[in-house]
């Protein structure tokens, strides 16, 4: 408790540093000279922080790879920067997302390379901000962010703003409350753009669950208030109702005035479905979606409503990989921001699973990002295509598309990022040890349901007769337990996305039993036959 009253307090302290440092003039010029520079000043970076210090765990990896920097120097005149980190991928410089969590130890060729998730925090960078990401690890990951990186991330927020003209439109973002920070920082950082947010809504849970997220919130946005913030007037949900958000868009297009919604896919896809359900028009509507993978179901649903729907791509670690345009409407597709991070692909089985996926990995490129991370794997699987629209991204040669972008070893129902491997010690042994059975008898089915996306929890009968509130109850507490797991345990219970179901487990293609299915890429999530158990 002490430990986050001082992170909450060390925020309020911040905040003010946070709201006065200005926004680029000129973003264009800036993304141009980053492009223009991106291999120069990452191999500028890489001798800095790794060459320079032959105790880090990269240089560790380049030792047992007999690479050097002229190596390197050599590589990336010779075939570009991508082609260069795919051959250091191969020599065994890459980096799991387990290893660099500090869940599993970095070994190559048979040595182990001590570290630890700060051994790639970047030393050049000025870290004025704290946050941290969403994970399950029971310390998370700290980001220390810099305001000059975060100037930089906001330069492709005003490209996008311009895309969509924003100002135009009256924005209504969907965001959590603490602990996550985001939805009190977008306001400020669009505040400098030019525009706000005019309402945030949110999931608020039970005042038992999230009361003092409530008051450290409230306590937040006054304070920016009174630092010449117009923060958004904000709401709490009712428990599994998006209407309010149908509404507030509808009394808008009444006036003549289109929204701008932001928010995670499912959330976003909820609202669509709820003005449907409620006839209220909602056309025009724009959804600017992230943390879930958008799904051809779930776009359907929005296109019904007549608003469109449009994809980002963040990770916590990186930044911003890339923003969808107005011609990505509707597809699981964004521009990548090839000055921020380079990306390349390789085809691998993912974990646990009978799906092979086309795994990326992430080299960070700004010298002022929050870690230094060369061929990271997230868990994540997309596909690289060209990009073929004249949009702002397109005209400042951000040329290429990730598309089919979804994560094949996370939970990310509703934006909630737990790592399977978390999950698996509920289903495996948690579960068990509480209603009987054994490893097997439970398995977590992650299922596009169209308007959202729906977490079935299946329970062999042969267990005997559980009793299916009890067990959604008891698997919500064991979630709790975990880091960042009460905001997805409130954002879950809101949701109503937890379903009970008797039926023996799904078995895979190559007649395994896996007791987590997640969304992949182009698939639909198994669910089969069963009986759902709400009793």
């Amino acid at each position: 408790m002490l430990k986050e009253a001082a992170y909450y307090l060390r925020m309020a302290r911040g905040l003010p540093k946070l709201i006065r440092y200005p926004a680029h003039q000129d973003p264009e010029a800036v993304l141009r000279a980053q492009m223009e520079h991106r291999e120069s000043r990452f191999l500028d970076t890489l001798h800095r922080i790794v060459f320079d210090n032959p105790e880090h765990p990269y240089a560790r990896m380049f030792g047992e790879a007999q690479c050097d920097f002229a190596d390197v120097q050599d590589l990336v005149r010779r075939g570009g920067l991508e082609c260069a980190l795919e051959t250091l991928r191969g020599a065994g410089v890459w980096l799991s997302h387990d290893e660099f969590k500090g869940k599993q130890p970095i070994v190559r060729n048979g040595r182990h390379i001590l570290a630890t998730t700060a051994s790639f925090d970047n030393p050049l960078a000025d870290a004025d901000w704290e946050t941290h990401s969403s994970g399950s690890r029971s310390a998370g990951t700290r980001v220390r962010v810099s305001l000059k990186f975060r100037a930089h991330l906001a330069c492709y927020q005003a490209i996008s703003q311009r895309n969509f003209d924003v100002s135009s439109r009256r924005w209504i973002t969907m965001a959590p409350i603490l602990p996550t920070p985001w939805g009190l920082t977008r306001p400020i950082h669009a505040h400098k753009l030019g525009v706000v947010p005019q309402h945030w809504y949110t999931a608020g849970g039970t005042l038992r669950e999230s009361g003092h997220y409530r008051v450290v919130t409230r306590f937040l946005i006054a304070e920016a208030r009174l630092l010449g913030v117009p923060m958004p007037r904000l709401s709490y949900l009712p428990p599994n109702d998006f209407s309010p958000i149908a509404e507030d868009i509808a009394r808008a297009r009444v006036k003549g005035i289109s929204s701008f919604v932001t928010g995670v896919v499912s959330s976003c896809v909820r609202v669509a479905a709820a003005g449907l359900d409620k006839g209220l028009d909602i056309s025009g509507a724009q959804f600017f979606t992230s943390s879930e993978a958008l799904t051809d179901a779930k776009a359907e649903v929005v296109r019904r409503a007549g608003a469109e729907i449009f994809a980002t791509y963040w990770v916590s670690e990186l930044g911003i990989v890339g923003f969808g345009c107005p011609a990505t409407g509707g597809l699981n597709t964004v521009h990548h921001f090839h000055d921020s991070t380079a990306i390349v692909a390789h085809r691998r089985p993912a974990p646990g699973t009978d799906t092979e996926v086309n795994s990326l990995l992430f080299t960070s490129l700004l010298p002022l990002a929050p870690f230094f991370l060369i061929n990271l794997e997230i868990g994540d699987h997309g596909v690289m295509e060209p990009a073929r629209c004249s949009c702002g991204f397109s005209t400042l040669g951000y040329n290429t598309l990730v598309s089919d972008i979804s994560s094949y070893s996370k939970l990310t129902g509703y934006g909630m990022t737990l790592v399977g491997t978390d999950i698996l010690r509920i289903l495996e042994t948690a579960l068990p040890g509480r209603f009987g059975g054994s490893p097997g008898d439970y398995q977590l089915v992650e299922h596009d349901a169209g308007t959202d996306t729906r977490l079935i929890l299946r329970f062999d009968p042969r267990i005997g007769n559980v009793s299916g509130p009890d067990l959604r109850e008891y698997f919500l507490s064991e979630v709790r337990k975990l880091y960042g797991g009460s905001l997805s345990a409130r954002v879950w219970r809101h949701a109503e996305s937890v379903e009970i179901l008797a039926a023996p487990p799904i078995v895979g293609k190559t007649g395994k039993i896996l007791p987590l299915h997640l969304l992949g890429p182009r698939q639909a999530s198994p669910v089969a036959a069963g009986t759902l158990n709400a009793t």
